[in-house]
Formats: C-alpha cells, sequence, structure tokens
C-alpha cells in the first residue's frame, strides 16, 4: 500500500486520451490483493466530469499517468470533488507490457503501480504557474527557431563563399542586411531568393522571441516573488521567470537540499558494494532550468567582486561546484536581509530588464510616465519586495 498517501476506498486507474479515457475500479490494499470491480473502456472525455459523479464518489483518488493532458484532467476532476494524482510516466513506462497492451491493461497497470507504493507523484502546477510554465515554453521554442534560421542563412552564404562578420545583424534590420549581402557578390536570381525568404523568416522569429521576451521581463518586473529574486548576482528577467514558472510553490521543497535534487544539480553516486564512484549532475532534474542557473553561476563568477561573487568562489574552489539553487531557496521562502540601496550592479541589471519591456516608450506613453520615473519605481518595488514575499510565503 502507498504508505505517503491517505487510505482511500478504491483507486482509479486512469489511461487519458486527447478524446477519451478508460478507467479502471480497483479495491484492495496491495497489488497481489487488488479487486477489479469494473473497467469503463473509451469514454468520450468530454463525459468525465457527469461519469466521474455518476460512477465515483469523493473517497475514490484517481490515479493517472503523466501525459499532455494529465494537468487538465486533474483540474477537471477537482472541479467536481474528485481527488487525483498524476504518475511519473518514465517509471509507468518500464512497467508496459512488451508483448501486449491497451487501455484496460494501461488503467489497471496504473492503479496497481499506485497500489505498490513505488510510484513517484507529479506535482500539478496551479493555474497561474501553469500559464507561466506555457509562457516559457513558448519562448523558448522561439529562441531555438530563431537560432535555427540564423544558421541556416550563415550556412547558406558559407556555402557560396560568403563569410560575415560576427555579430552582424540580419536579424532586426533585414533592410541593410539586404544591401549590405548585395555588395558583397552579385547574386543570381534564385540564389537572392532563397537569401530573402531566410532574412523574412528570420526577422519574423526575432519579432516573436522580442514579443515574449517582453511579456516575461513585465511580468517580473510587476510581481514582487519574482522581482525579489532578480536581486541574486547572476540572476535576471528571465531566470527569475524560469523560477517561478518551473518551481512554482517553493513550499513544496522542505530544505535547499529538495530544491537542488529537484533541478538535477547534485551530482550522481554509487557507492555499492565494492564501488565508491561519483559522477556529475545531469541526467536526472530540470534540465530546462538548470541550464539557466549554470549559465547564471558562471556569470557570478565573472562579475565584480560581491558577497555573493566572492561567496561564490570561495565555494567553488573548496568543493568544486557552486550552489546557486541554494541561495535561490533561501530568498524565495523569504529568509533575506531587506535591500536598503540600489548599487550600481544592480541599477544595471534593472535598466537592461526595462529595455526588454515593450516597446518601452509605447508601455510608458500608455501609463504616462517617464523612463526614469518608470525605473524609479522598480527600485522602490525592489526594495519592498522582500517583505512582500516573505509575508506570501508565511500567509500561505
Amino acid at each position: 500500500m502507498n504508505t505517503n498517501s491517505p487510505i482511500v476506498e478504491r483507486v482509479i486507474g486512469f489511461d487519458s486520451h486527447p478524446d477519451s479515457f478508460t478507467a479502471a475500479l480497483v479495491r484492495g490494499p496491495t497489488p497481489a490483493a487488488a479487486l477489479i470491480e469494473k473497467i469503463f473502456n473509451k469514454v468520450p472525455l468530454a463525459q468525465l466530469q457527469g461519469w466521474a459523479k455518476k460512477h465515483t464518489t469523493e473517497g475514490d483518488l484517481f490515479v493517472l499517468e503523466a501525459s499532455g493532458n494529465s494537468f487538465r484532467v486533474v483540474r477537471s476532476l477537482a472541479a467536481v470533488g474528485r481527488r487525483a494524482l498524476v504518475l511519473e510516466s518514465c517509471q509507468l513506462g518500464k512497467l508496459k507490457e512488451a508483448h501486449a497492451n491497451n487501455d484496460k491493461i494501461s488503467a489497471v497497470r496504473i492503479g496497481k503501480a499506485y497500489l505498490a507504493g513505488t510510484a513517484k507523484t507529479v506535482w500539478v502546477p496551479d493555474p497561474r504557474t501553469q500559464e507561466r510554465r506555457d509562457w516559457f515554453h513558448t519562448h523558448r521554442k522561439v529562441v531555438q527557431r530563431a537560432t535555427h534560421v540564423h544558421n541556416r542563412l550563415l550556412s547558406y552564404l558559407s556555402d557560396n563563399g560568403v563569410r560575415l562578420k560576427r555579430h552582424t545583424p540580419l536579424a532586426r534590420e533585414p533592410g541593410p542586411a539586404c544591401e549590405q549581402l548585395k555588395k558583397l557578390r552579385s547574386w543570381p536570381a534564385r540564389q537572392w531568393q532563397v537569401i530573402e525568404g531566410l532574412l523574412l523568416e528570420l526577422a519574423h522569429a526575432d519579432q516573436q522571441r522580442r514579443h515574449w521576451r517582453s511579456l516575461i521581463a513585465q511580468e517580473v518586473l510587476g510581481d514582487p516573488e519574482l522581482l525579489a529574486i532578480v536581486r541574486l548576482c547572476g540572476v535576471r528577467d528571465l531566470v527569475a521567470f524560469a523560477l517561478g514558472a518551473i518551481v512554482g510553490d517553493i513550499k513544496r521543497f522542505a530544505s535547499a537540499g529538495k530544491l537542488v535534487k529537484y533541478l538535477g544539480l547534485n551530482p550522481v553516486f554509487d557507492d555499492s558494494g565494492e564501488n565508491d564512484w561519483t559522477g556529475g549532475i545531469g541526467g536526472h532534474g530540470r534540465k530546462d532550468l538548470r541550464c539557466l542557473l549554470i549559465e547564471g553561476a558562471h556569470s557570478i563568477l565573472r562579475a565584480a567582486p560581491t558577497p555573493l561573487a566572492q561567496w561564490g568562489k570561495k565555494l567553488l574552489a573548496r568543493k568544486g561546484e557552486l550552489k546557486l539553487a541554494v541561495a535561490i531557496w533561501y530568498l524565495m521562502m523569504g529568509r533575506w536581509t531587506p535591500l536598503e540601496e540600489i548599487d550600481l550592479r544592480l541599477e544595471q541589471k534593472i535598466s537592461r530588464i526595462v529595455t526588454h519591456v515593450a516597446p518601452a516608450r509605447e508601455l510608458l506613453k500608455k501609463v504616462g510616465q517617464t523612463r526614469n520615473a518608470f525605473r524609479d519605481e522598480i527600485y522602490q518595488r525592489l526594495k519592498t519586495s522582500h517583505s512582500r514575499a516573505a509575508r506570501s510565503v508565511a500567509a500561505t
């Protein structure tokens, strides 16, 4: 029996698809003693709430495998008073029978996996965190697309004997870029059409990238909890937003070590039998957020002398690793000293974030503010963000 959760009357193994679901009603304390009362196969997903109220009770527990619509299913069931847990798909995938599998078998397998007590549950983000995750993943895909198109253009030019200088502007200024490329050599008509198409595609991808980066910057500047994270050396708006989107509720991590493990920043090891091996990080945890934090940690080591930079360098010299995530946990928990003044480093960081807001001029016109007044307002929010974040953590 799963000792990590309260005792339930029945477990509903739930195999969900975009248009339908299969549910197995399982009763029993262990997988071996479990009794399959009934299986509902390929029920339209639109009938989920009505079906749940008719065939299940508030004492039942739904368990389903993590998939594209699993969070939506959990929220839909919660709306009619039904509890549901999402189980990790990686572990459940290892239990799948190689010779036979269908929705009925999957539903029963999911229910029994929960009863075995070894299945790991996935945290279901609240609606606000889910929206931030959607923004974060959309921004990442747009950045990847812009990078891909940029590399395609450079590769095509290189194949035709043209090598541009590093950091040559191509995305934001397609007009001047076209003129520059025309002067480099005489292009056949069809080759030039390929270049024009790539420049148009690159300009659109870059416009989308700047659009989402602007929304992310606005969200960070307007949220006291996210803005408080920016005060850390090596953390700017994108990392702060990613922490809010991926980590979500910091209280679900009882200690800084739990957060480090969730991100996959703890080194792997094998101390079984005669083995005594310690490896690096990677292969587990949140790769998307871990990469951003590693970049932030590197920027700390390159930064001008600051208390956090000095601490990071000492830690790196002593242990060979930099635990920026530890400082983030303490700050998100509100365990941080209030900010009394804005130093030059923080001023420069806020100025860079403000440049992403926008077009900043259009936004300032809408609110009737000057750029300096807007920046001063952000400074004031930053000074008071610690107390607001601490009160928020304490209240919840």
